[in-house]
């Protein structure tokens, strides 16, 4: 099974490497208008410009695309429909994976899933989750990645795709035990030393996974995956460091780390985080050596209506003082840290950037 090798390292004793996971990528109608140029092409890279020095600081960033690419079409929620350049800047950004096992993959059908399969592999982005056929599949999943001498297993799955049919003979990663398992096996077989499940899961807008989510995270667990990072709520939930009492075993769990972008508002969905990870490997063993969050976050619309959709570093943005974006960014700040006071488990540190400055 071919892997992609990232760096390479001369000490085989001891290995390093860093990932960031970052939240859902998504494109409602107004960040479409906000992206459209005079001269009718779309810009989106200076959305990732106060985060970006962060994303490629790591070896693996890793982001779930929720809208798929085609040459037309282009349109938000509820169907989303995105241009080349949303993937030109992402990959320019610095994010080398992404996911795409999610319920919103097959919004533009087969020929938006093809198309985006596509401008991936020309853009050199790895992916995983949907696939052209069945034979790709088994030739292109898992995902291994070399990092540093530390070989990585990404996995991918997703709960539905918005009751869209899965076009022939293309496929998409379902959550299901029996393929979960077998995927687990072949990671192992593969030479994997860290495998981690990216789960498009749980129930939307709310801040305790479900029972069922918490059961899956322990079957995923005791199945042999080492961490798990999930998506879909578009809100942030907890994040969990289980040490194994019988072993030195670490698994990290990250229910949800929320919107990376969107013009979505509701209470909760104007951020999320980005999760990095640090992993050391010793001799033939590895686990995380440290976890961090990085707090984002967007601004609400203007006084004119305007939204910017550029993503802030939450914990250093500065906004006018008694201004209502100020507000929103305290609310933010405030209810996310309380969550993870009550419900966190583990040693788990804030990450924060330099400050930026915005005016309402």
């Amino acid at each position: 099974m071919p892997f992609m090798a990232l760096s390479q390292s001369s000490n085989t004793f001891l290995q390093k490497t860093s990932l960031i996971f970052a939240g859902d990528i998504m494109q409602h109608s107004l960040q479409l208008e906000e992206a459209k140029r005079g001269d009718g092409t779309y810009s989106y890279s200076h959305w990732y410009r106060h985060i970006s020095k962060e994303i490629k600081s790591n070896s693996i960033a890793i982001a779930n695309l929720e809208t798929p690419i085609y040459k037309n079409g282009f349109s938000g929620y509820p169907s989303f429909c995105a241009p080349d350049s949303f993937l030109y800047a992402i990959r320019d950004a610095g994010f080398n994976v992404v996911l795409f096992a999610n319920n919103h993959c097959f919004d533009k059908g087969k020929k938006g899933a093809m198309h985006t399969l596509d401008m991936l592999d020309s853009l050199n982005i790895a992916h995983c989750g949907v696939y052209r056929s069945i034979e790709e599949r088994e030739e292109r999943y898992p995902l291994i990645m070399d990092s540093n001498g530390i070989k990585i297993a990404i996995l991918n799955y997703t709960y539905g795709t918005n009751g869209n049919n899965i076009p022939e003979p293309m496929v998409v990663n379902l959550i299901d035990k029996p393929t979960i398992e077998d995927d687990i096996f072949k990671s192992k077989r593969e030479g994997a030393d860290v495998i981690i499940a990216c789960m498009h899961w749980g129930d939307e807008y709310v801040r305790i996974p479900p029972a069922r989510v918490q059961e899956l995270s322990h079957w995923l667990i005791e199945q042999g995956v080492d961490h798990i990072i999930g998506n879909h709520p578009h809100i942030i939930q907890p994040i969990e460091i289980r040490d194994n009492p019988e072993t030195p075993d670490r698994h990290t769990v990250v229910y949800s780390t929320g919107n990376l972008v969107s013009n979505m508002s509701l209470r909760g969905t104007d951020g999320g985080m980005m999760i990095k990870m640090e992993l050391k490997k010793i001799m033939d063993y590895t686990r995380v050596s440290s976890l961090e969050y990085l707090l984002t976050w967007i601004a609400p619309k203007k006084s004119n209506g305007e939204r910017d959709f550029t993503i802030m570093p939450a914990a250093t943005t500065r906004c006018s003082d008694n201004s209502y974006a100020q507000k929103k960014l305290q609310q933010f700040l405030d209810d996310t840290r309380e969550l993870f006071r009550q419900h966190n488990k583990g040693e788990i540190n804030e990450l924060t950037t330099d400050t930026v400055y915005i005016t309402p």
